[in-house]
């Protein structure tokens, strides 16, 4: 029955996550995020355009439709084999279009590049992307591939997502990136038979074989309705038979029968007869049917004019098959508005696809073709030349990429560009990153190709101009590959300086992607060298970034060693950037040390010196920092106050990162000062933040503080709960010192639980991992269990 009651008046000041209101409680309140709180990334859709002009291929189809009929109670792969221009990817990219719908969970498309000039896509760069795309943890994005792999497969669990592998050329380019669980579909495209994936995967195979008559004649009508309906249906059928029946040749033929509407087809059927006539003279006996498109190619590249021809085979010396207007401008040396007005004559040949209103692509018998006119039209020297703009205004455009997202990294000397070429500009850091974006392939391709093309010089500076791209996003198959490629052109330059800056990225990448030993052994040859040519800048960058390695590694006394090292030479140069940047990381091993007091004066200098510069994340960093260390000292208040600036400049600065991390600090200082309420609703917070950000380090570290958080509201199993999953993680990551101190927060849970013996046993493991351990913090944290 319904009983009045006293008016009540609830007021909220700041800001919570969770809120109760209630009269009567009986048991406990827990939050449990709903699902809406998960930001989950957008369901990918990575499938290119199909293309117009789709005929024929109706038991293909109906093979591709069998094969989901059948169900997908098993991981199924599909491998799609037939000669080049055979319409392999046409075949799969329209009949997985069709069947979006049956893959709720998305398609992954990749182009593995597999007979293109420049070396085909490593499985590594493949796995990365996609699970970049899933949304999948920042840790599982790795230097080593098996450690991708792994956690690409366990990411596909239990989902159901079409996966198409275009152009593989090996069956070691694939079979990393297969799943292990049912649901998915895996279709390959390829033009070797790969028996290795029959046999061991049992993937079924379609060869597809060059259209039929009927097919053939359909696809040259197809394109050529509207301009040619009057043409001699026999004469159709000849022109079908010179092109080999093959899609590609058809395609490009009826392009050039279409933009010839008043010529007789009789006539442009002797041109082609001539041109396969000296095809079958200059090709030797048995090779591939792929051969009958090139007097296709010729056909129609003697059709183009002269300066359009001459770009069309200079594309094909250009890095990558995929390029810009303004890139093909560098390339052929003219102005983008030539270069546009030059590419819209070859794509209405069909010699090359528009694929964007800035962007075109080469298939790759196209490209080779191209590649072959050139060095057959152009002098060696004029190839040597085209090639070289082309690189050179990559890195020139690089550079100003760099100068936009990573203004405070040095730059470098380059290579000065060539007069005329298109001059890079970027407004602000998101276009230059969308450039960036664009171009990501081409630029690992344009350092081989400087190599392979004897420029070094242009190879080293390329490799690091891109480092500080390279920093903001961690994109590490590619940060390795050219690091270690422009290393090798700079030790061939004869450049000791580009050597040493690119040990130091090497180091960079491997420290950033968990290699620490890679990474150590890095950093040692960059500061070897960087003493050996008194290079007092670059020594000082190269033992800070030392320093910062050996923090992550615990291995505090080097920390400390190479930090102090680096501020003392960044003091000699005043060098008034660089130096406060450093002391604040001494400050952070201080504090590693248990020396809170040491921290107090480097952090409140750091901060007046970022608060000058406008530095606003290095200003929040520093407050997070500084928090912790007032609340080492037992300044509660002053922590409480730091760590809600540090967190107001994350909202400020609108970095969900800086604001997931910078959370944890408030949540300490929150329990410290007795307000554990609040401090549930911070690390609920910030254990959220960190699921969707995906870093599973940071996640732990917030399940960790729930955890303490929980024990201070008298909840010992809940917190113990928390503690356990923040260790899975740790002890996944191979945290030693995390797993340490998780284990001591879960042995108190475990008491206040009511289970001695576990929390002994948890007390006894976290001994044994500060064994390893001489700091004084990790002495007086075993000491302390140790009495227990």
């Amino acid at each position: 029955m319904y009983e009045p009651r006293e008016e009540v008046t609830s007021s909220l000041s700041g800001t919570a996550r969770d809120v109760v209101q209630a009269r009567d409680v009986r048991g406990g309140i827990h939050f449990h995020a709903p699902a809406t709180d998960r930001v989950r990334p957008p369901v990918p859709y990575q499938l290119p355009y199909a293309g117009g002009g789709f005929v024929n291929r109706h038991a293909e189809r109906e093979a591709l439709d069998r094969l989901l009929d059948d169900g997908l109670a098993s991981a199924r792969v599909l491998l799609v084999t037939g000669t080049a221009g055979v319409g392999k990817t046409s075949l799969v990219l329209h009949w997985s279009h069709a069947v979006r719908d049956r893959f709720p969970d998305g398609q992954l498309y990749a182009d593995l590049h597999g007979y293109d000039p420049q070396a085909p896509v490593r499985y590594e760069r493949v796995l990365e992307s996609f699970l970049r795309v899933l949304g999948a943890p920042a840790d599982a994005v790795h230097a080593e591939g098996e450690h991708m792999a792994a956690a690409f497969r366990s990411w596909l669990a239990g989902r159901r997502l079409l996966i198409v592998l275009d152009n593989a050329a090996s069956v070691s380019q694939v079979r990393p990136l297969l799943p292990a669980t049912p649901g998915c579909l895996v279709i390959v495209t390829s033009r070797h038979r790969l028996p290795g994936l029959t046999i061991r995967e049992g993937a079924r195979r379609l060869t597809l074989d060059v259209l039929d008559q009927d097919g053939s004649v359909a696809l040259l009508r197809s394109v050529t309705q509207g301009y040619r309906d009057e043409d001699d249906p026999a004469q159709v059928v000849e022109l079908a038979s010179l092109c080999a029946r093959l899609p590609l040749a058809l395609r490009i033929a009826a392009e050039r029968a279409a933009g010839r509407p008043l010529m007789h087809l009789a006539d442009l059927i002797g041109e082609l007869r001539d041109e396969s006539g000296r095809w079958e003279v200059l090709s030797a006996e048995g090779e591939e049917e792929s051969e009958a498109v090139r007097p296709v190619f010729t056909w129609s590249y003697r059709a183009l004019p002269s300066d359009a021809a001459r770009l069309f085979r200079l594309l094909g010396l250009h890095p990558g098959p995929d390029f810009s207007d303004t890139a093909a401008a560098a390339l052929a040396g003219v102005d983008v508005r030539t270069a546009r007005r030059l590419l819209d004559v070859v794509a209405a040949a069909h010699m090359v696809d528009q694929t964007a209103p800035d962007r075109f692509r080469l298939h790759d018998l196209l490209r080779a073709y191209a590649a072959d006119q050139a060095r057959l039209e152009q002098t060696p020297q004029e190839c040597h030349d085209a090639l070289r703009r082309v690189l050179t205004w990559y890195l020139h455009t690089v550079d100003a990429v760099q100068a936009r997202v990573a203004p405070q990294e040095p730059r470098v000397e380059l290579v000065p560009a060539d007069a005329g070429l298109p001059e890079p500009q970027f407004t602000e850091a998101a276009q230059a990153m969308q450039w960036y974006e664009a171009e990501r392939d081409n630029l690992v391709a344009a350092v081989r190709a400087a190599t392979s093309g004897g420029l070094d010089r242009i190879a080293w500076q390329l490799a690091v101009v891109l480092r500080a791209v390279y920093m903001t996003n961690n994109p590490f198959q590619d940060w390795l590959a050219t690091s270690q490629i422009g290393l090798e052109a700079a030790r061939r330059d004869g450049d000791r300086g580009a050597e040493a800056e690119l040990e130091e990225s090497l180091g960079m990448a491997y420290a950033q992607s968990q290699c620490l030993s890679a990474a150590a052994e890095h950093y040692e040859s960059a500061l070897t060298l960087r003493r050996t040519l008194r290079d007092t800048f670059g020594e000082a960058l190269t033992l800070n970034g030392l320093g910062l390695l050996e923090l992550r590694r615990r291995n505090l006394a080097q920390a400390q060693a190479a930090l102090e090292g680096s501020r003392a030479l960044f003091t000699a140069l005043n060098d008034g950037f660089w130096e406060p940047r450093v002391a604040v990381n001494l400050a952070q091993v201080e504090l590693e040390l248990g020396h809170p007091a040491s921290a107090l004066g480097p952090l409140r200098r750091g901060i007046d010196v970022f608060r000058a510069h406008g530095d606003r994340h290095a200003e929040g960093n520093a407050l997070r920092l500084l928090a912790a260390a007032e609340l080492d000292s037992g300044n509660t208040n002053a922590a409480l106050a730091h760590a809600e600036q540090a967190v107001a400049i994350a909202t400020e600065i609108r970095s969900t990162a800086a604001e997931g991390y910078w959370l944890l600090a408030l949540g300490d200082a929150q329990r410290a000062i007795g307000r554990p309420t609040q401090a549930l609703a911070t690390c609920r917070r910030a254990a959220a933040l960190q699921e969707q950000l995906g870093d599973r380090a940071r996640q732990a570290a917030a399940w960790d503080s729930l955890g303490q958080t929980c024990l201070q509201l008298g909840r010992a199993q809940e917190a113990s709960e928390w503690h356990r999953r923040a260790l899975v993680i740790y002890r996944d990551l191979e945290q030693t010192w995390e797993m340490a101190r998780t284990l001591a927060h879960l042995a108190d849970a475990l008491d206040r639980a009511g289970t001695p013996q576990e929390a002994a046993d948890a007390r006894a493991d976290a001994c044994d991992l500060l064994t390893a351990f001489t700091d004084p913090r990790a002495v007086r944290l075993r000491e302390s269990m140790v009495q227990r």
